[in-house]
């Protein structure tokens, strides 16, 4: 009986090595898989960073594509004007209000191929005491290429104009003229000079009122008028109101024709005025 129970206990203990084995054999299995699973994942971790950045890159390219697509645009305008379009204006009003992006800048644009450069400062936000009560928009002299033969300091009037989209022409137009004592007017000597404008250029109650006629499918179109013609005040508004789509020597013919009209219109009333001068004098030798 001893030598039977002898035998059983070494047969159990033979099954349980070989389960043993059995097991131990599985664990390393199940250890390998592991460790195919989990370079598997670096791997994958790998190739997902490496899509990440490559996606980055791309975006950072496009983003650059397109900002030198917009300053191309822009070169195109060297007349003095230039419409801004201002897209995502509801972000852009967000990240103002947060701080995370008190202003932005338009793409540069020009008085002419060899004159000029300039740009736009729009704080959506206002600045300093206008802040969280008016949009503030200011004018930027930059640094160009044709500075050293330009006439400092720059001292022609700007207008800016936030255009009505419904077509009902009732535009936020306002204008200034620059303080030639001023830094900001004189010869650039970084890549801008100090913004300068209209800090109160509209209250921020109008463009926060729904279906107001400013912003319309998140955008909005701030055009800057640099008048070296000396365009009289009165035909600002026929300046604004001609369709941007129309060449640009119609437009300056146009605006011509304005100022020629304006003329002739201001000539006849102070001949008018000079008549009935001359009226009033007769009667009064007259009764003399």
């Amino acid at each position: 009986m001893l030598a039977e129970g002898l035998s059983c206990l070494h047969d159990d203990n033979v099954q349980i090595h070989n389960n043993f084995v059995q097991v131990l054999s599985n664990i390393m299995d199940q250890q390998n898989q592991m460790e195919q699973l989990k370079k598997s994942t670096e791997e994958t971790s790998q190739l997902l960073n490496a899509i990440q950045l490559n996606n980055n890159i791309l975006q950072t390219e496009i983003e650059t594509m397109k900002q030198a697509s917009l300053n191309a645009s822009s070169l195109f305008s060297n007349d003095g004007m230039y419409i801004w379009k201002i897209t995502n204006v509801a972000e852009k009003m967000a990240s103002a209000i947060g701080d995370r992006q008190t202003s932005i800048y338009s793409p540069p644009f020009y008085s002419s191929s060899t004159g000029y450069k300039m740009c736009i400062r729009l704080y959506l936000n206002g600045d300093g005491q206008a802040r969280n009560t008016h949009i503030s928009l200011f004018f930027v002299l930059m640094r160009g290429d044709y500075d050293a033969i330009l006439a400092w300091p720059f001292q022609y009037k700007i207008s800016f104009c936030l255009y009505d989209q419904t077509g009902a022409q009732r535009h936020m137009i306002d204008s200034f003229r620059p303080d030639i004592k001023s830094n900001s007017f004189q010869r650039p000597r970084s890549d801008m000079n100090i913004a300068s404008g209209l800090p109160k250029f509209l209250p921020l109650s109008i463009i926060r009122q729904d279906n107001n006629p400013y912003v319309r499918e998140d955008c909005m179109f701030i055009k800057c008028i640099v008048d070296f013609a000396s365009i009289p005040k009165m035909c600002i508004p026929t300046v604004v109101n001609l369709n941007p789509g129309l060449p640009l020597f119609m437009q300056q013919n146009a605006i011509q024709a304005e100022i020629q009209k304006q003329r002739m219109t201001a000539l006849a009333g102070a001949d008018a005025i000079d008549s009935s001068k001359k009226t009033d004098e007769l009667k009064v030798n007259k009764s003399d």
